[in-house]
């Protein structure tokens, strides 16, 4: 996406021009669904969350002062929406204490880092598969850290400006974000380390 391009389809949408706001609506929708879906894993809720983000950037675009990315801004709005949802819903909620008893220290582990993987390996079909399931188990508050960190490709800075949180929080909840997807995948990447083994 053109970051040029959207900056003028923010200003424009920002002095009321309906079509350039269809074509921000256009742009994003799809990435926003997934996000959504990523963290809620049910298509109706994600669904919901789409209408209301963009509800709320129609209603607020004109406060948007272009401090922070307009795709950050973004995202922040419909991950505070999909975090909302979870609270209502009583769903479960991790807590880094939670995080903490569960994997005693996850700084003294060593943790493998997903974008060291072969190219080859992280577009593997079965690898694929089995990463989506284990992000599925993944306890909310650290799988919405993993998806814009690692899955968004989104910076430690915007994922923090994001969800609200410090730097260091971000770090921390990544770090056990990945010791938990590493346990979870532990049985496939044995399997994998074998078969990839010379004798």
């Amino acid at each position: 996406m053109n970051s040029d391009n959207t900056g003028l389809l923010v200003k424009r949408a920002k002095k009321g021009d309906q079509s350039a706001f269809t074509e921000l609506v256009e742009m994003y929708s799809e990435r926003i669904f997934n996000l959504a879906l990523r963290i809620l894993k049910n298509t109706d809720d994600a669904s919901d969350v789409l209408q209301e983000t963009f509800t709320a950037v129609y209603e607020k675009i004109e406060s948007f002062d272009g401090r922070s990315n307009f795709f950050t801004w973004l995202y922040r709005i419909a991950t505070n929406f999909s975090l909302m949802k979870l609270r209502k819903d009583k769903r479960t909620i991790y807590t880094d204490q939670d995080m903490e008893e569960k994997f005693d220290n996850p700084d003294k582990i060593q943790i493998h880092e997903w974008q060291d993987l072969p190219l080859k390996d992280m577009l593997n079909d079965e690898f694929r598969k089995n990463l989506e399931n284990a992000i599925d188990q993944l306890p909310e508050i650290y799988r919405s850290v993993f998806i814009l960190r690692d899955v968004e490709e989104m910076s430690i800075k915007e994922t923090s400006n994001i969800l609200g949180i410090s730097e260091s929080n971000v770090k921390i909840r990544l770090k056990r974000a990945r010791v938990y997807l590493r346990e979870q995948l532990a049985n496939y990447m044995d399997e994998y380390v074998k078969d990839e083994k010379p004798f």
